[in-house]
């Protein structure tokens, strides 16, 4: 195992087209990081640096305490797994996971005992004589895995290794990778465009865009307290609700103007007014996650928070078996709620809603950052 230390980390193409701006991230030994972004935010160069494969142009990567700027990638004694799986067509499974090995001269004994482990341990020993044409891709991808481990590194590298799978088989290889490192316990540094992949894998998510990190910490961190907009809006599925309205003074408190089309309200919220004083009287973005805006059947009283009913009027709806989805219009946007099904709301009809305001988030739409 091995710790990761990026510091001030620059990436500029010889054109001068920037990739990286100044990326800083610390993660301990045996952790798993996720680097997180849509396309184009440079989490894949960043994977590339890490191992070698791209070279720095200002700051410094360190593994294990020690700055491997100038190392070539074997030097490095790290295992990659790409999204293309990269198999040998003409090779045996066991000559795929043992390639690494022949390579570095191990002996012949000592790789039957290491491909007899590892593929024991990620339940291929099956396949062990078969072509990497005659696997699925699931099967594929633990080989891919295997050939890895087998080499035993202080830290693995995962970019995409689950984009050309169905829907069904990435869940379940997700389920693999999570038990794999709780298995083997080294880093492991995972490049995903899939905010579902960071929250549900990572002990640390590093969100990236334009080359920048957003946002670094733990899943729930980042879930309940977004940097920004760009962080509330990526992270969580559905994404998080954004309302736009005045905050304005409500007796002792602050709340933020409502219009449902139906009613004009004001949505209390629980921040400090002298906190956000300098706001009082200007729009801002309130965000609320969909499942704190739910119906009375659903709620259980929320989370042991006062819940405030505002009535909408229903847009779209979208079951989705253990609850459904709410879609209606709050100050000219729309917005996603989960309620019951057994709620039974129907479209274009008015329903009341409960919203717990306990974990909202206040942003600033000039800065797009949060401020409360």
């Amino acid at each position: 195992m091995a710790s990761l230390s990026i510091r001030d980390v620059y990436k500029t193409y010889p054109n001068g087209v920037p990739v990286l701006k100044g990326v800083n991230i610390d993660i301990e030994d045996g952790q798993f990081l996720i680097l997180v972004g849509g396309s184009g935010c440079g989490k894949s160069t960043l994977l590339n640096m890490i191992a070698g494969l791209e070279t720095v142009t200002k700051g410094e990567i360190a593994i294990d305490g020690k700055v491997v700027n100038n190392l070539s990638p074997k030097d490095r004694d790290i295992a990659m797994v790409f999204q293309s799986y990269a198999l040998y067509p003409s090779m045996t499974v066991r000559e795929n996971i043992s390639f690494g090995l022949n390579i570095r001269k191990v002996p012949k004994n000592e790789q039957t005992e290491i491909v007899g482990r590892v593929s024991k341990l990620l339940q291929i020993e099956h396949l062990l004589d078969r072509k990497p044409g005659q696997l699925s891709g699931g099967q594929r991808q633990r080989v891919a895995m295997g050939r890895a481990l087998a080499r035993d590194p202080v830290m693995f590298l995962f970019d995409e290794p689950l984009s050309n799978l169905d829907a069904k088989l990435r869940i379940e290889m997700r389920s693999e990778i999570k038990l794999l490192h709780q298995r083997v316990g080294t880093t492991i540094v995972y490049v995903t465009h899939d905010q579902i992949e960071a929250m549900t894998l990572g002990d640390r998510i590093a969100v990236m865009k334009d080359g920048i990190v957003q946002q670094f910490g733990a899943p729930q961190e980042i879930y309940d307290s977004p940097s920004n907009l760009f962080v509330a809006g990526f992270i969580g599925a559905p994404p998080m609700n954004f309302i736009e309205g005045k905050l304005v003074e409500q007796g002792s408190g602050i709340g933020i103007e409502l219009d449902t089309g139906i009613a004009r309200s004001v949505l209390n919220l629980p921040f400090e007014a002298n906190k956000v004083r300098g706001h009082i009287g200007q729009e801002v973005v309130l965000g609320l996650r969909p499942e704190r805006i739910t119906d009375a059947r659903s709620s259980h009283d929320g989370h042991g928070h006062e819940l405030q009913r505002h009535a909408v009027k229903v847009d779209v709806i979208e079951p989705t078996g253990p609850d459904t989805l709410v879609f209606a219009q709050v100050n000219g946007k729309r917005i996603v709620s989960r309620v019951h099904p057994g709620a039974n709301p129907q479209p274009l009809n008015n329903m009341d809603l409960l919203f717990d305001v306990s974990k909202a988030v206040l942003f600033d739409p000039k800065t797009e950052e949060r401020v409360a």
